[in-house]
């Protein structure tokens, strides 16, 4: 699971800049909508829509917007309807890249999508073609300065964790689709200050690509990850720390 880790290292610190913010708020928001058009307005019953509202109101989004997020999707009040979208396709070396957006056009996504594969030495392919290679999961990061590792063994009994990694700055829990929600809970409950918490598509195998494709994948999925329609980034290719800090050369 090294590859996810060291992808969601990036998309963490990426999305904690100050000149991101807007744009995450406005993935949150959308996730907001969504879930709420689905499973109802009511938190309480809606599992979905109790977590999106969390992860806003973790990244400071005001009140008064996450309130207005669910009348929309509701339908008390009037707005873009949006709808879920997921593309798959292969960057350079043949690694495997599932996207998932939330858009009010699909047409101009799914030419923008195809468009940026194509800048970057990738394709966009059939529907079914890649989202056989990735699990969904419940995945947990803690920083390691939180806490002790013995103490994270402790946690991760604690909330029933279906798996655990030790990675260079995180501990990391994993847990069924179904357990998301009570998993999250109960860390809350233990007052655990989580640097993320997702529901993941993991590989269920890694493609080892050579350096260069590497860098070439990586820009490729920071492209995707910054267009607006986009709200995950999911891939199959590991690969190390050294070529991370090449991609911020």
């Amino acid at each position: 699971m090294a590859g996810h880790s060291k992808w969601a290292q990036i998309k963490r610190k990426k999305a904690v800049t100050d000149a991101r913010r807007g744009q995450l708020w406005t993935r949150l928001l959308k996730e907001i909508t969504v879930a709420a058009r689905i499973g109802g307005g009511d938190p309480d019953g809606n599992a979905r829509l109790r977590t999106a509202i969390q992860d806003a109101r973790t990244n400071n989004v005001p009140n008064d917007n996450i309130d207005r997020a669910v009348k929309r999707g509701t339908g008390e009040l009037d707005g873009v309807a949006y709808e879920e979208v997921t593309y798959e396709g292969y960057g350079p070396g043949g690694a495997a890249v599932l996207i998932e957006t939330v858009t009010d056009n699909k047409n101009r996504t799914v030419a923008e999508i195809r468009h940026l594969f194509s800048k970057h030495g990738g394709n966009l392919s059939e529907s079914g073609s890649v989202a056989w290679m990735f699990v969904s999961r419940g995945y947990f990061a803690i920083e390691k300065e939180t806490m002790a590792e013995d103490e994270f063994m402790e946690l991760a009994l604690s909330v029933n964790a279906e798996d655990i990694a030790t990675e260079d700055e995180t501990y990391e829990i994993f847990t069924s689709p179904e357990a998301f929600a009570a998993t999250k809970d109960a860390l809350g409950g233990h007052e655990i200050a989580l640097a993320t918490s997702e529901l993941a598509r993991i590989p269920q195998n890694y493609t080892e690509l050579e350096s260069g494709a590497v860098e070439s994948n990586l820009r490729l999925l920071e492209a995707l990850e910054d267009h607006d329609d986009v709200q995950n980034v999911w891939t199959n290719f590991s690969f190390d720390s050294e070529s991370v800090e090449a991609l911020s050369d």
